[in-house]
């Protein structure tokens, strides 16, 4: 046994000891390709894996976004506007057909069906299920009240289903929906979590490539003649500098073709990583460019309530005509507000906008607002994020105008500045003291965590900047007791 081992161990240093000698009788080209190989095989693979990791992370953390986006669409209203249906169902204020509750069940359900299909949380998959039992049972309580209501006799019945049942089940829903929310974005955490465990590997693993790379430099440093000693180092100088994060620098190389072809190579592999690395900065652009879509597409609720209720106490005023022209300004108002989902209107259109909104807020502000809206034609085509001037102009009522003793006016203009637009939207409200005024415009371009004070304005401000570069934006000044103006600089389109 301990003469086979024997034999076997001098048969392994023979076929080592020929592959040395064939190396030692390869070309130079031949040489440099091989110690090639061995440098950038290691490198290709740790970029490979890395890349893979790196979209592996990046596709659970947009299924987690895409999953509380529609997560984001359950009306958290739920409970009160399901139970307030099943209750004028009973009392028999309204029939079952006209306020039709399962179709209410249905938009539920279609919201934790699309969840179902993305979300890889197994704490989210439970929430479901109990979810869909839940709404099982909600259906059951609602076709017996609808069963109930063609029968005589049954309201006693109905009643205590609608206390002791459809509350029960609603409330349920909405904690449950409540607490799949929180699942999700609690995955996030989780996918952050193993990110930062796979950068920690792979910084291990760099250190052992690092360690490879040396070894075989200096193995290249050693066998390959003299000759070529001098480009090697000028390529090692290369590496170093694009270690050090430089990704503009390139290796230029007059004489030898076997050099040449390393320094190309070299040249590719940087090539290949600042591509790499530029696209990644351009999906963190574009996920921005989202949240930001996101939260412009999200109208304030107490604007519609407000708007209704004033269109309700016209109507029992008697006041008809009034009541048609709101709702109509109402209809023209959300009309430019979805704008077919453009995201990009003309600033004719964006007037028209801040228009219909003034004139609501007009109907119940009568006493204290009045405004003027006059933008020159030669701008009118100017473009403009949509939904951009209608914040100012709320801002200017609810924090200038509204706190002013007296009857205050907002007043929207424009004018050309060479190749730019600016609108100018002005009140003489309150105004505001120099420290609150550093504060607001501090605001416009740092995203201030826990606070809504300024969030409006960094919003419009940023989505500005993101659609026309760091040269646009906003500009606010105001002096207190005499008011504030905001002004909007765009590229100017003729």
């Amino acid at each position: 046994m301990k003469h086979k081992g024997h034999r076997l161990k001098n048969f392994i240093f023979r076929i080592f000891g020929k592959k040395i000698d064939e190396y030692r009788d390869f070309s130079i080209q031949k040489k440099i390709s091989v110690a090639f190989v061995l440098l950038l095989v290691p490198l290709i693979l740790f970029v490979l894996i890395w890349f893979v990791c790196v979209l592996d992370a990046t596709n659970r953390y947009d299924k987690v976004v895409r999953n509380t986006s529609i997560i984001s669409e359950f009306n958290l209203d739920f409970k009160k506007n399901y139970d307030y249906k099943i209750y004028l169902i009973t009392t028999g204020n309204r029939t079952y057909a006209d306020q039709n509750p399962e179709e209410d069940i249905r938009y539920a359900k279609d919201i934790i069906r699309r969840v179902k299909a993305m979300t890889e949380n197994s704490q989210s998959s439970e929430c479901i299920t109990q979810l869909e039992r839940y709404f099982q049972v909600l259906e059951k309580y609602t076709k017996t009240i609808r069963e109930n209501m063609k029968k005589q006799g049954k309201y006693d019945e109905n009643r205590d289903l609608w206390e002791n049942g459809v509350q029960l089940v609603t409330a349920n829903i909405q904690n449950k929906m409540l607490e799949l929310l929180y699942n999700e974005n609690r995955q996030s955490a989780v996918i952050y979590s193993d990110m930062q465990h796979i950068t920690r590997n792979m910084i291990i693993i760099s250190l052992f490539l690092v360690i490879f790379v040396a070894v075989v430099a200096t193995m290249m440093i050693t066998i390959i003649p003299r000759s070529i000693s001098k480009p090697v180092r000028y390529l090692s100088n290369i590496t170093k500098e694009v270690a050090d994060g430089n990704l503009e620098v390139r290796a230029h190389m007059e004489h030898g073709v076997d050099v040449k072809l390393l320094a190309d190579s070299l040249n590719v592999m940087i090539e290949k990583i600042k591509t790499l690395i530029d696209n990644v900065m351009l999906e963190q652009m574009r996920l921005r460019e989202a949240e930001l879509e996101i939260l412009q597409m999200q109208i304030n609720p107490h604007f519609l309530y407000n708007t209704l209720d004033t269109i309700v106490w016209l109507a029992e005023a008697g006041q008809k005509e009034q009541v048609v022209s709101m709702v109509q300004t109402l209809s023209d108002f959300f009309r430019a507000s979805l704008n077919s989902g453009k995201d990009i209107v003309s600033l004719e259109g964006e007037c028209r906008h801040i228009t219909s909104y003034l004139q609501i807020q007009q109907v119940r502000y009568q006493d204290i607002l009045s405004y003027d809206v006059d933008i020159p034609e030669e701008i009118a085509n100017c473009k403009i994020p949509k939904i951009t001037l209608q914040p100012l102009v709320e801002n200017a009522l609810y924090h200038g105008i509204k706190y002013k003793r007296g009857k205050g006016k907002i007043t929207v203009t424009g004018r050309r500045e060479n190749d730019k637009c600016v609108i100018r939207v002005e009140d003489d409200g309150i105004g505001m003291t120099k420290e609150r005024l550093n504060q607001v415009r501090s605001g416009l371009t740092t995203k201030i965590e826990d606070s809504n004070d300024f969030y409006g304005l960094y919003n419009v401000n940023e989505r500005i900047r993101l659609k026309f570069g760091e040269a646009y934006g906003l500009q606010i000044d105001s002096i207190l007791q005499e008011g504030t103006c905001v002004e909007v600089w765009l590229p100017y389109e003729s």
